[in-house]
Protein backbone atom coordinates (compact mmCIF):
# COMPACT_ATOMS: atom_id res chain seq x y z
CA UNK A 1 0.00 0.00 0.00
CA UNK A 2 1.15 3.24 -0.74
CA UNK A 3 2.45 5.65 1.77
CA UNK A 4 3.01 9.21 1.97
CA UNK A 5 7.10 9.83 1.36
CA UNK A 6 6.30 13.85 2.29
CA UNK A 7 3.98 15.85 4.29
CA UNK A 8 0.83 17.73 2.35
CA UNK A 9 1.42 20.94 2.40
CA UNK A 10 -1.70 22.81 3.54
CA UNK A 11 -2.51 24.40 0.30
CA UNK A 12 -2.74 21.12 -1.56
CA UNK A 13 -4.99 19.84 1.00
CA UNK A 14 -6.94 22.42 0.98
CA UNK A 15 -7.47 22.84 -2.63
CA UNK A 16 -8.60 19.07 -2.71
CA UNK A 17 -11.17 19.28 -0.14
CA UNK A 18 -12.79 22.38 -2.01
CA UNK A 19 -13.32 20.49 -4.89
CA UNK A 20 -15.73 18.28 -3.17
CA UNK A 21 -17.32 21.26 -1.31
CA UNK A 22 -20.86 21.30 -1.82
CA UNK A 23 -21.90 23.73 -4.85
CA UNK A 24 -23.74 26.92 -4.61
CA UNK A 25 -27.91 27.23 -5.42
CA UNK A 26 -28.07 27.94 -9.13
CA UNK A 27 -28.69 31.59 -9.82
CA UNK A 28 -32.27 32.48 -11.09
CA UNK A 29 -33.48 35.53 -13.47
CA UNK A 30 -37.02 36.56 -13.66
CA UNK A 31 -39.07 35.59 -17.15
CA UNK A 32 -39.59 38.80 -18.89
CA UNK A 33 -43.07 37.38 -20.00
CA UNK A 34 -44.52 35.72 -17.16
CA UNK A 35 -42.47 37.07 -14.03
CA UNK A 36 -41.45 33.56 -12.79
CA UNK A 37 -38.37 32.45 -11.28
CA UNK A 38 -35.93 30.79 -14.03
CA UNK A 39 -32.48 29.40 -14.85
CA UNK A 40 -30.35 31.59 -17.13
CA UNK A 41 -30.57 30.14 -20.88
CA UNK A 42 -33.00 28.03 -20.55
CA UNK A 43 -36.74 27.79 -21.63
CA UNK A 44 -39.16 29.20 -19.28
CA UNK A 45 -41.05 26.18 -18.05
CA UNK A 46 -44.39 27.11 -17.26
CA UNK A 47 -44.73 29.78 -20.50
CA UNK A 48 -42.32 28.48 -22.80
CA UNK A 49 -40.48 31.46 -23.27
CA UNK A 50 -36.59 32.17 -24.63
CA UNK A 51 -35.66 35.71 -25.24
CA UNK A 52 -38.65 37.10 -26.16
CA UNK A 53 -40.24 34.09 -28.05
CA UNK A 54 -42.50 31.32 -27.76
CA UNK A 55 -40.07 28.29 -28.60
CA UNK A 56 -42.13 25.50 -26.60
CA UNK A 57 -46.11 25.37 -26.54
CA UNK A 58 -47.06 25.03 -22.97
CA UNK A 59 -50.41 22.90 -22.15
CA UNK A 60 -52.39 22.71 -18.91
CA UNK A 61 -54.43 19.67 -18.54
Amino acid sequence: MGVPKRRMSKMRLRTRKAANRPKSPPQLSVCSQCGARVRPHRVCPSCGYYKGRQVVSITTG
